[in-house]
């Protein structure tokens, strides 16, 4: 009986295979000759794409179809030279006959002068990609930093009119959560129909009527016949001397699956990992209020040259990326965002520093030769229920990153090696969900859970510093070992309620983090024998905050004003206890934290915003512990003070001014803000190492800054400028080798750009930075130090014969000090590119660093302290790469 059964579903599978007929007919012209290659889409009543097709030779078309109830249905046919024709389905069983009409105007014999437009739709900014876009442009990524009030970041941080974006949807889903890095490097920019800015951005549908968000996001708007395929590319590349780059992309944006999965490496100087790069992570994690400390050990300070990345990585990586998203429907989805990077690293890398204090100049020559091997697991699923009347978000995150580095250095001619490891595992789940009652009234209620293991080691051989560290005798090596684990939750519940254009928010809830930090130093004797530094180099530190807090917000909202009114209550608790270092101690605070903004809407396309905020801040178990760390070979931190308190308050003004049929855009932003902090590192100087003990001293930080940027499109010389001024001044206190400085910092820098296309076949970007910045300490005879960085970019493309392209670049950097000779570098690259349109595939050939420099000097200020740098780049890299397009 089993297998009757099972041989009458199969049969009726097939039947029922048999029986679905699909959609045929016939397109032709007006003189009744067929029509081959037309476009014929099968549309449902919303308009979405069910299925296309192509006539064949005969000007036939054959469309499946999976049921038969096609009420409503639409076929429509289109192509060049013919109007665009659409009739409803009425029977399957039809043949459907189109006659096409020819276009009023032979697209042959038309001179198409192409004027760029935006279309506004309320707080929605349309942009067409085509209007930019020019033939060597391949991603979206390529068209956006062309596209006047948007700026695109060396780091692919996107921004409009001066305000970063939130997010970066596809057709409205959430695909790449923040890390959108990989969508605007790998959608074809030929697949976006258009690109929307989407002013006071509201994911969540049920907030919408009373909308307080003052977020920017973009949304690229796929076409119709993108939706339906897979798309992707594949690149194989090799060069000399001994390079490599290969990439793998795939991606599918339909109505129920969207996917970007990548897959790539090479050792060419591109980082893989800035496509993980999360660009308002700190903005998350201030919303979280779990302030775990990052790593406290490290191999030095050996920094970063002021270049972009690709000039002076010597790199080793692979990357597996994968961003998955289903709906189940329009109200319910899944997403998984998986991704594993493995890289290698190698740094050389020489620097001399000098810090100036009152009668005495604190010296430091160092270099390093480091390979460090850091390693990226992050598995993320999130399940979203987005309606009008509930609201659902559960997002699980598993990060885990080994990081090792290992290093030969030479510090004022001392030479030794050490070995860092560092390895992080966090695991959290994020629940939120909303209700809407019939009132209109909302509940809402919140959980967050986080565990956090991060175990650190640094081995330095030989011992350093015996004078200090082993009572003036040599000895073998230092050991230093650090353990913070931590828990931490939150969870509150709010309740909304709603009346016309205003909205009361009252919230409770509770946070608990619970830490421990545990270390020990050790050292070890030319005997091999093994003892700690000190009993003064043991933490064995317990630490419990617990955090109760209710929060009240008042929002009002009309077409013209969108005002907010915070007021934040809270109880903090901290109890901390070291039984080695004979520490038991408590704090109680009540803190009042109120916020308030307003957006004055001028016009429909301008506004103005003004912001107060007061907070309160409490340090971390970072600040807290006794014993000593040796964070690197030459630093050893301690603390003798109480917890770090600071009471900031910051105050802020904006204008935002476009004119969108005109592509204007100009920005105007001011901010200010007074710190007050009842602790102060101690810096104890010498020239073999510095120690820091964090003591109890009042001292103030304030900081001004103001901001002026516009972008404007050329009608006439098909051309995008932008310019922008910044002014930023820094005053605070530094307390070193017991003497205390207040230190002013001012940076004023300007930028021009422009992206412009010459003539038809010749495109051409130029971008400049200068700025200049002042230091100095407010006591007698102090030393002012004045620096000055110009950086200059620009890139010329040309189309030199049908389907051949030739770019070429350069960069020129010159930096001024005033007791230092200037530093002048001028890199080019040069790119030829053709294009087998027929086999889909791209060659290119390249040379970056055409002039072969391998060494880059640098000139760092802070403060009272003058640093140079150098530091080894890679050299000429010749590439020779295929791509092929599917």
């Amino acid at each position: 009986m089993r297998k009757c059964a099972i041989m009458l579903v199969l049969l009726f599978a097939v039947f029922s295979a048999l029986a679905q007929k699909p959609i045929k007919g016939m397109v032709k012209d007006s003189n009744g000759k067929a029509i081959e290659s037309v476009n014929v889409s099968l549309k449902d009543p919303e308009g979405n794409i069910i299925n296309f097709t192509r006539t064949n030779r005969n000007g036939e078309f054959s469309i499946p179809i999976k049921n038969d109830q096609i009420t409503g249905y639409k076929i429509e046919a289109s192509s060049i030279g013919y109007k665009k024709l659409s009739t409803v389905v009425a029977d399957v069983n039809k043949s459907y006959d189109l006659v096409l009409q020819n276009s009023e105007t032979a697209l042959e014999t038309v001179t198409v002068k192409n004027r760029p437009s935006l279309k506004a739709n309320g707080d929605t900014l349309n942009y067409r990609p085509s209007d930019f876009a020019d033939k060597q442009d391949r991603s979206i990524g390529d068209v956006l930093k062309k596209m006047p009030g948007i700026e695109v970041a060396e780091n692919g941080k996107i921004s409009y009119n001066g305000k970063a974006i939130s997010n970066l949807y596809v057709d409205g889903d959430n695909l790449l959560d923040d890390k959108y890095n990989i969508g605007t490097k790998s959608i074809p920019q030929t697949a976006v129909d258009k690109v929307q800015v989407i002013q006071n951005d509201q994911p969540i549908k049920m907030m919408r009527k009373n909308n307080m968000s003052d977020d920017v996001a973009l949304n690229l708007v796929i076409k119709d016949d993108a939706k339906l395929k897979v798309m992707g590319d594949a690149t194989v590349g090799a060069g000399m001397p001994d390079r490599f780059d290969e990439n793998l992309t795939a991606m599918l944006f339909n109505k129920k699956l969207k996917f970007i999965n990548n897959i790539k490496g090479n050792n060419i100087g591109n980082d893989p990992g800035i496509d993980l790069t999360s660009h308002n992570l700190s903005d998350y994690l201030k919303r979280l209020d779990n302030d775990k400390p990052s790593g406290l050990l490290s191999t030095g300070a050996a920094g970063v040259p002021s270049l972009p990345q690709s000039r002076y990585l010597f790199n080793k990586a692979g990357l597996i990326n994968l961003n998955n998203l289903y709906k189940f429907n329009q109200d319910l989805q899944l997403r998984a965002n998986l991704s594993y990077l493995y890289d290698q690293r190698d740094q050389q890398y020489s620097k001399f520093s000098e810090t100036y204090l009152s009668g005495q100049t604190i010296s430091y020559s160092e270099s390093q030769n480091n390979a460090i091997n850091p390693q990226k697991l992050r598995t993320q699923f999130n399940l979203n229920g987005n309606a009008e009347k509930y609201y659902l978000n559960n997002n699980f995150v598993l990060d885990y990153a080994p990081y090792k580095t290992s290093s030969g250095f030479v510090i004022n001619n001392v030479a030794a090696n050490q070995i860092l490891r560092q390895e992080t595992l966090d695991i959290s789940n994020e629940f939120n969900y909303r209700k809407k009652l019939k009132s209109e009234d909302v509940i809402n209620l919140y959980s967050y859970l986080n565990r956090t293991t991060q175990p650190e080691t640094l081995n330095i051989i030989p011992g350093l510093n015996a004078d200090i560290l082993n009572n003036g005798n040599s000895y073998l090596g230092l050991n230093q070992y650090i353990k913070i684990p931590t828990w931490y939750i939150n969870n509150y519940a709010s309740f909304a309620f709603v009346k016309n254009n205003f909205v009361q928010t009252y919230k409770a809830g509770f946070n608990v983090q619970q830490q421990q930090l545990n270390s020990e130093l050790y050292r070890t004797q030319n005997n091999q024998q093994t003892e700690l530094v000190s009993g003064n180099a043991v933490n064995d530190l317990d630490w419990l905050k617990t955090k109760f807090y209710t929060e009240a917000n008042y929002d009002f909202t009309n077409d013209k004003i969108k005002a907010g009114l915070s007021l934040p209550l809270s109880y903090n608790q901290i109890n901390y206890s070291d039984e080695v270092n004979q520490l038991d101690k408590s704090l109680h605070k009540l803190f009042l934290s109120p916020s308030f903004n307003f957006k004055y809407q001028t016009s429909p396309e301008n506004y103005v915003t003004a912001n107060y905020a007061f907070r309160n801040d409490l340090g971390g178990i970072d600040d807290v512990y006794r014993g000593t760390v040796l964070k690197n070979y030459r630093s050893l931190f301690a603390n003798d003070a109480p917890i770090s308190e600071s009471k900031t308050h910051n105050v802020g003004a904006g204008f935002n001014f476009r004119k969108a049929m005109q592509m204007l855009f100009i920005n105007l932003t001011a901010n200010y803000s007074n710190a007050e902090l009842n602790t102060i590192s101690s810096y104890s100087l010498s020239n073999n190492i510095q120690q820091r003990v964090v003591l109890p001293l009042s001292n103030h930080v304030r900081t001004l800054s103001f901001s002026a940027n516009a972008s404007k499109y050329l009608f006439d010389l098909r051309s995008t400028v932008s310019a922008g001024v910044s002014f930023s001044q820094s005053r605070y206190d530094q307390l070193q080798n017991n003497e205390l400085f207040a230190f002013n910092a001012q940076t004023v820098s300007y930028k021009v750009g422009i992206e412009a296309k010459l003539t038809n076949f010749i495109n051409w970007s130029y971008l400049a930075n200068f700025s200049v910045t002042d230091n100095k300490a407010k006591v007698a005879n102090a030393i002012k130090t004045n620096f000055q960085q110009l950086r200059q970019q620009s890139t010329l493309a040309i189309t030199t014969v049908r389907n051949v392209y030739l770019n070429l670049s350069a960069e020129h950097l010159f930096t001024h000090q005033s007791t230092q000779p200037n530093l002048k570098y001028l890199f080019a690259d040069m790119n030829i590119k053709y294009k087998l349109l027929k086999m889909k595939t791209d060659l290119e050939f390249g040379v970056t660093n055409l002039a072969n420099i391998k060494r880059f000097d640098a000139i760092y200020l802070s403060a009272n302290s003058l640093t140079t740098g150098t530091y080894y780049i890679p050299g000429r890299v010749a590439m020779l790469k295929a791509t092929f397009n599917f």
